[in-house]
């Protein structure tokens, strides 16, 4: 349902009616954003020095404008502590001036805005000082990733969490919505029976380029209805609802809404004398509508026609209050991109900056003295009554909103004891003993999965612990006596939350969850599990939950082309130099269970550190800093090796490599594996010792991990690190092959760690359809691949090549 927002009347909702004091006190601040949010960008780019030969430093001062008056109302009348905000990316000095204002946010860092040092180009949770939310600046994961803040909230609340909900607001340019992932996550908070969500749009109608097509608000409105939205209309200001009311105002009411967006924006720029031009000759010589006109001067009409209801602070506050309930909203404010600006209306203004001349007339009209542009309070009338309503102001009134949750105790480390068994298997087998053995750790866990909850081997974790939904539902195969190896029912107490087969959304999901600790004081350990090939179908999402610092352990698998059958559709080829490439994502890919079983448990700590940055001096990494966890994993069933128990063998594992056959001193080769290879690659190595050559056997358990410690320890000037001590006892003569099944450069670079000559193999083309032996064999991974590369690129008598 679309509702147009209301007349000014008492304010509904959870908030005080609105007095006109109040009002007169929000008017000013929206003026003292706009200002200090222009201003910060101005110094930036104008004043501040940046050094011989650098670039513009931008800052979006047109789309700063077009929030100033949205941001005032939200944050200085409707939210509360509890409300959660997403803010967008160009609004982000805005958002940066009413921290300030407020105390959360120093001048210096205002001075250095986009400076080193000084605050984000958009809001980052983990690289500004104020109180930042959700990190935003790719256009549309700010949006969704309020639906999945949401639905973390409620499952929190059905595990019993008891403090107040909140509403998780996002505030989105109109152009956003162009962006895919926010109609798959719309979907799946339709799923998910979404509620306390709003969003206010920006509409502007001006995306970078230029002006969106006519009638997009339709579209838009049209969409969120679909999926249970209630849509506030925020049209028209109190200037121009009063205009309507006088004898011919239905006549410009109906011109404003057949005005082209184009020639709306042009006659903005334009000024009063072109609205009144245009208007008289569109409308003739019609008494009432002419008369209506002609009691205004040009300023006075100008501010008629440009008093859209996304900067009239009183139809934002009524609609704001008017909003009632959990049912999600969407406001369409109406707004004018550069308002209050020189630049107002203008196509080109996205990323255009007010002149030093257009500036001098800015700050003549805003009243702020010269000297005093980083005054909170310069040119304001009545100081000490705007303190007086901020003091009063309920979002701020319990400071910083940032929780925290103490460390949850980690179970014992679970052994598997299967004497063949795949790495996917194994993770389902852990996390299955985890959900049956309980415990603080394991009433945390929250897994989630796009559609292959089963074939990633979480069913078990799922039969033992339940699918979440806020109202029960009942498995019908089992209510109707089929038999069915899983038990497919819903509660509030269940622990995993099935998604659609939509991976961006599995990686805001993991986001948000992993947000919960900063967000809501309660701690998850989240766990998605989805095909290893379409981890970069998530990679945006991926790339910023990782940014926002949240915490997850991300399970892809089956992975490689050893998922042999699937072809090159299902087999991933990249996804290992995406686990080396992620900050914040330690990433591993075992070859055994013992491995992933230290892996799970070392995990299951790393998620929930929140410590300094300084580096273990063991491995040169900053784990006491915590963070994520990718896995990948594979379905193949290897062989598994005896019981290892010691405790060098479980720091290799962590720490990324160690020896399954330490060489001599006189080794001649190393063959280093990553993974699901790991047969192929000690079948070579034994062929090779038959030939009487001193040959060692690597296994590298995470590049990732391997490679980050050796170029860290290369930063802090002559420091070992793991790959050094495993490749410095290597005579200068030792060849080093690498095999992986994955992209060949994930270990490429272990020759350069001690200078040694080093042939990569590995996958680099689209998969082939087949068995695993014919596609090892294709790809050039395979035993008597490895084998070659140690004859053709090694001094001495060549090996006979075995296949079978």
């Amino acid at each position: 349902m679309t509702t147009t927002a209301p007349a000014l009347s008492p304010a509904a909702g959870g908030n005080l009616p609105l007095r006109p004091a109040d009002l007169a006190h929000l008017d000013t601040l929206h003026r003292r954003l706009l200002w200090l949010s222009c201003w910060t960008i101005h110094h930036a780019n104008h004043l501040r020095n940046k050094g011989e030969g650098e670039v513009k430093v931008g800052g979006h001062q047109a789309s700063s404008a077009s929030m100033a008056a949205i941001l005032a109302a939200l944050y200085f009348h409707v939210l509360r502590p509890e409300d959660r905000v997403s803010v967008k990316p160009h609004a982000g000095p805005v958002f940066h001036a009413i921290q300030y204002m407020m105390g959360a946010q120093t001048r210096d860092r205002l001075m250095a805005f986009r400076g080193y040092g000084g605050v984000q180009s958009y809001p980052s949770r983990t690289k500004d000082v104020d109180d930042v939310d959700f990190s935003t600046g790719s256009v549309g994961l700010g949006a969704s990733i309020t639906i999945f803040a949401s639905l973390v909230q409620d499952y929190l609340q059905c595990h019993g969490r008891k403090a107040p909900l909140g509403r998780m607001v996002a505030l989105i340019g109109d152009a956003e919505l162009d962006e895919g992932n926010i109609y798959e996550a719309l979907q799946e908070g339709w799923k998910h029976d979404l509620r306390n969500v709003w969003w206010v749009i920006d509409y502007n109608r001006q995306s970078l380029d230029g002006v969106v097509r006519e009638g997009l608000f339709g579209q838009i409105e049209a969409s969120f209805a679909t999926f249970g939205w209630r849509v506030v209309r925020l049209k028209y200001g109190a200037l121009q609802r009063a205009a309507f009311a006088e004898p011919g105002g239905e006549k410009l009411r109906d011109w404003i809404d057949a005005c082209p967006n184009a020639l709306y924006s042009a006659l903005t720029f334009q000024g009063g004398a072109a609205w009144r031009k245009r208007l008289l000759d569109d409308l003739g010589d019609q008494e009432p509508v002419s008369a209506l006109i002609g009691r205004r001067s040009d300023t006075e009409l100008a501010a008629m026609m440009e008093n859209l209801g996304g900067h009239c602070l009183a139809s934002l506050c009524e609609a704001f209050d008017a909003a009632t309930g959990p049912q999600p909203t969407v406001f369409l404010a109406y707004t004018i991109k550069g308002w209050g600006t020189p630049l107002a209306g203008h196509k080109d203004n996205h990323a255009g900056l007010m002149t030093p001349a257009q500036f001098a007339q800015f700050q003549q009209a805003m009243a702020v003295p010269v000297g005093a542009e980083w005054e909170p309070f310069a040119g304001v009338p009545d100081e000490a009554g705007l303190r007086e309503f901020l003091s009063r102001v309920p979002f701020f009134a319990k400071g910083q909103r940032r929780f925290t949750a103490p460390a949850l105790p980690v179970p014992p480390l679970v052994s598997i004891a299967d004497p063949v068994i795949s790495t996917q298997a194994g993770f389902g087998k852990i996390l299955d003993e985890v959900a049956r053995s309980g415990g603080p750790l394991a009433d945390r866990v929250i897994t989630t999965s796009p559609d292959v909850t089963v074939s990633t081997n979480l069913g078990g974790w799922v039969n033992r612990r339940g699918l979440f939904a806020r109202t029960a539902e009942g498995d019908t195969f089992r209510d109707e006596r089929i038999p069915s190896a899983q038990k497919w029912a819903f509660s509030p107490e269940g622990q995993h939350i099935e998604l659609g087969i939509a991976e961006m959304n599995l990686m805001t999901m993991l986001g948000a969850a992993g947000l919960s600790q900063g967000l809501f004081g309660e701690r998850l350990i989240p766990i998605g599990t989805l095909y290893d090939p379409f981890v970069a179908r998530g990679l945006d999402a991926l790339i910023h939950a990782c940014y926002q610092d949240a915490r997850f352990l991300l399970v892809g698998t089956p992975s490689g082309v050893t998922l042999a059958p699937e072809g090159g559709a299902h087999q991933s080829i990249g996804t290992p130099l995406i686990g080396m490439a992620l900050d914040g994502l330690a990433a591993f890919e075992p070859a055994f269970v013992d491995e992933l079983s230290i892996i799970m448990d070392w995990s299951f700590q790393h998620l929930q550190r929140h410590g300094g940055q300084d580096p273990d001096p063991r491995t040169w990494l900053a784990d006491a800093a915590g963070g994520s966890v990718y896995l990948r994993l594979s379905t193949r069933p290897v062989e598994q090796p005896l019981r290892r128990h010691d405790p060098q063998f479980a720091h290799g594992v962590i720490d990324g490599a160690y020896w399954v056959r330490e060489p001599g001193p006189n080794a001649e080769v190393v063959i280093a594996y990553q993974g699901a290879v790991a047969p192929e690659a000690i079948a070579a190595a034994a062929q090779v010792a038959q030939g009487r050559r001193d040959v060692g056997v690597l296994a590298v358990t995470s590049a990732d991990r391997l490679h980050a410690g050796w170029t860290a320890a290369r930063r802090a000037a002559g420091r070992v690190s793991q790959a050094d001590r495993l490749l410095g006892r290597l005579p200068p003569h030792c060849l080093i092959v690498t095999v992986i099944d994955g992209h060949s450069a994930t270990l490429a670079w272990l020759g350069a760690v001690q200078g040694h000559r080093t042939v990569p193999l590995g996958v680099e083309r689209f998969g082939q359809t087949g068995t695993i032996a014919e596609l090892y064999r294709h790809f050039g991974i395979d035993t008597a691949a490895i084998v070659s590369a140690v004859n053709l690129n090694s001094p001495g008598r060549p090996l006979a090549v075995v296949r079978g």
